[in-house]
């Protein structure tokens, strides 16, 4: 079905598109007739994080920035979706246009800059959610007119707020949209800002009497330096995950796109290389029990098993669901599913 539909979505300027879609899978599940658009995905389950996920394979963050599609998302047959990124005070974002395809490439170009409705919309809507199958996670940033020097008050009050409704949160230190963001990955800023939600995080979870993983999202532009050094604090502060990796500020592969020299952060196939580079990099830097969700240019199941080989134990796409629609799910829990029987009928007996 969505090989129908995405013709008139391609016709259509990216972001209006975008809601088009969105607003297309709701109308679907509301009315029962999702099967229509994603085939059944048979449960693989994984153990990630002290979680228990019907399958490895979930959405990115950006999709859904307010939480406002939960159930329809997860019926596509996804194991978890992030919703966000949030901030404490609704925020416009960057003027339009402001997302780019570039079609030929299987990419996207966005500077959206973390539009959202705000914190208290994002608790609101996810309260309304059943969230009968799957798990949610919650991305918190800051907003766009915080300093930097304050920006952990931004991610202190989201946290605080998402904290009893999510499965686990994710702290995005990475989107090149909001200016001066990444600097927060340098390694003393990010052993504040990160050690100061970690005290948070154990406060709450005796206040609500369970812990929530807290995890962080790193961008796929680094130096092995800076691998080393955020690997060194994630480390340290004992966070309980990392997700490898946002969109990338290069147009390596794109650079003969009439678009590539719009500002904002590439993601799609072009960013598969990089991505899961860094994720390789990252994954021997780190001790087994800190896991990595892979996300960045996975757009077949193919994919999705590069950045399982990689180190990842969970991975998410987004542009690779605009490109090839919900069909994307159920062939990367496929080749999941036959990388690990294969792992498991090729071990030797002890």
């Amino acid at each position: 079905m969505y090989g129908l539909a995405r013709p008139f979505l391609f016709g259509l300027d990216a972001e209006r598109a975008h809601a088009l879609g969105l607003a297309s899978i709701e109308l679907a599940y509301r009315s029962g007739i999702n099967p229509l658009l994603a085939r059944k995905v048979e449960p693989l389950p994984a153990s990630v994080f002290g979680l228990n996920f019907p399958n490895p394979v979930g959405l990115a963050a950006g999709m859904d920035k307010n939480g406002a599609h939960i159930d329809a998302l997860l019926a596509l047959g996804f194991g978890f979706v992030e919703v966000g990124t949030v901030t404490p005070r609704p925020q416009p974002g960057n003027p339009k246009p402001r997302m780019f395809r570039l079609a030929q490439h299987k990419a996207v170009i966005n500077r959206l800059g973390f539009n959202n409705e705000g914190v208290d919309v994002m608790v609101r809507n996810v309260g309304r959610a059943r969230r009968k199958q799957g798990l949610l996670g919650i991305n918190i940033g800051k907003n766009k007119d915080t300093s930097n020097e304050h920006a952990v008050s931004d991610y202190l009050y989201c946290l605080e707020r998402v904290y009893p409704l999510a499965d686990y949160i994710t702290v995005n230190i990475s989107s090149p949209n909001t200016a001066g963001l990444r600097e927060l990955q340098e390694e003393q800023s990010l052993r504040r800002l990160v050690g100061t939600l970690r005290e948070a995080q154990e406060a709450l979870g005796a206040q609500h009497g369970k812990r929530v993983p807290m995890l962080v999202k790193i961008a796929p532009d680094l130096t092995d330096e800076d691998i080393e050094a955020i690997a060194r604090v994630l480390c340290d502060l004992s966070v309980d995950g990392v997700i490898a990796t946002n969109t990338t500020v290069s147009r390596m592969g794109v650079q003969s796109h009439r678009l590539a020299d719009e500002a904002g952060g590439l993601s799609g196939a072009p960013l598969m290389g990089q991505s899961t580079l860094v994720l390789r990099k990252l994954r021997t830097r780190l001790p087994d029990h800190i896991p990595i969700i892979g996300v960045g240019g996975i757009l077949s199941g193919a994919d999705a098993v590069a950045k399982m080989s990689a180190g990842a134990s969970l991975v998410q796409s987004y542009t690779g669901l605009v490109f090839r629609g919900p069909e994307l799910v159920h062939e990367c829990v496929e080749a999941i599913r036959r990388r690990r029987d294969h792992s498991s009928s090729s071990a030797v007996p002890i």
